[in-house]
């Protein structure tokens, strides 16, 4: 009774926050408030004096375009941390950014994480300790997959087989999840950065052009397509020219690309498969009949539903807005930690001194 009297009291003063700790995109929500923070995962550090320049949009927008003392780096690698110092410095930053849209800033928030499935107890203890020290009273970690099966409301504490494709920026997750657990998972580095390296090899070898990054993802997002399309798009790049070293346009279309990035979504394909192939029959009946959900940034790929239908002959579902699913998810925990609480990978119940 008085831990519950506690809570409520924590709850008046202090906003608590769910994280998805994205390799290209972090989204924070303020609990009661929603989604409040959507910013690419890039930080900008001047290297003579080893200082944050900026963070989120600001930095992102000078990826390829700083002068050499300044470095636009991504902290996050393949959805677990590459640089500590860096990582700590970014979640503070949108912490700080969510408190200054809420009025309840007495005490330090409770944060709920969002974490690639699978990755180790060390890049876990990353995770917690960069939120710790970037001001978080207590934290808990939830796998992605769970996170957004919970935010796109699947009944994921019924004996029911629900599949969750959760294609990000830097990993895509496989899961299975029954009963309130993840029955069988993978996670692999085929993801939506995956398929912007591919562009820019395949227009270096194909068309002996050097693109940037940001340019191979606007030629993604402009005409990138997993299966043929009835009508062809078509798209006028610019880089540097290998040869001569000046600047050169070309136009490249919707079957360039598809051909540049075949090879990953093969992969990506056969990860799917392998889940299912591991699947007790129950839940893959289960699947069958209810299909396969698919959430994260690369399900807005043209064809990515139909290509996996195909390839798969199961139906494919893409969720309602899936950008926001793991967000939503660590939302919906906040409300009720104690009904997830099982569904949290790592957790600390920890209340702040008295």
């Amino acid at each position: 009774m008085a831990h519950s009297i506690k809570e409520k009291l924590y709850k008046s003063f202090s906003s608590d926050l769910g994280i998805d700790l994205g390799t290209a995109n972090s989204l924070v929500l303020i609990a009661g408030q929603g989604i409040v923070l959507n910013e690419p995962s890039v930080v900008a550090i001047n290297q003579k004096t080893g200082r944050v320049v900026a963070i989120g949009n600001e930095a992102k927008a000078m990826i390829g375009r700083t002068p050499q003392h300044i470095t636009a780096v991504r902290p996050l690698v393949n959805g677990v941390i590459s640089d500590f110092e860096v990582t700590e410095e970014m979640i503070g930053y949108f912490i700080r950014r969510a408190q200054e849209l809420t009025s309840r800033r007495l005490l330090r928030p409770r944060i709920v994480i969002g974490v690639p499935s699978n990755i180790t107890n060390v890049e876990r203890r990353a995770v917690r300790d960069a939120a710790k020290n970037a001001g978080a009273r207590e934290v808990h970690i939830i796998e992605e997959p769970m996170a957004a099966a919970i935010g796109i409301r699947l009944p994921v504490h019924e004996p029911i087989g629900n599949m969750i494709i959760d294609i990000g920026g830097g990993t895509t997750d496989v899961a299975v999840i029954s009963l309130g657990g993840v029955v069988r998972s993978k996670n692999v580095h085929l993801a939506g950065d995956r398929l912007n390296q591919d562009i820019v090899s395949y227009v270096r070898d194909e068309f002996k052009i050097l693109l940037g990054e940001k340019t191979a993802e606007d030629v993604k997002i402009a005409i990138a397509c997993a299966s043929e399309l009835e009508d062809s798009l078509e798209a006028s790049i610019r880089g540097r020219d290998l040869v001569t070293g000046l600047p050169r346009e070309v136009v490249v279309t919707d079957a360039d690309i598809r051909e540049a990035i075949g090879p990953t979504l093969n992969g990506l394909v056969t990860a799917v498969r392998e889940v299912l192939e591991e699947t007790p029959p129950e839940l893959i009946a289960d699947i069958m009949e209810r299909g396969i959900v698919l959430t994260g940034g690369g399900s807005l790929l043209r064809g990515m539903q139909k290509r996996l239908m195909s390839d798969l002959k199961i139906p494919i579902v893409v969720s309602e807005d899936p950008l926001t699913a793991v967000a939503r998810g660590t939302g919906v925990v906040l409300e009720d930690l104690d009904f997830y609480r099982e569904q949290l990978v790592d957790s600390d119940d920890e209340l702040p001194p008295q």
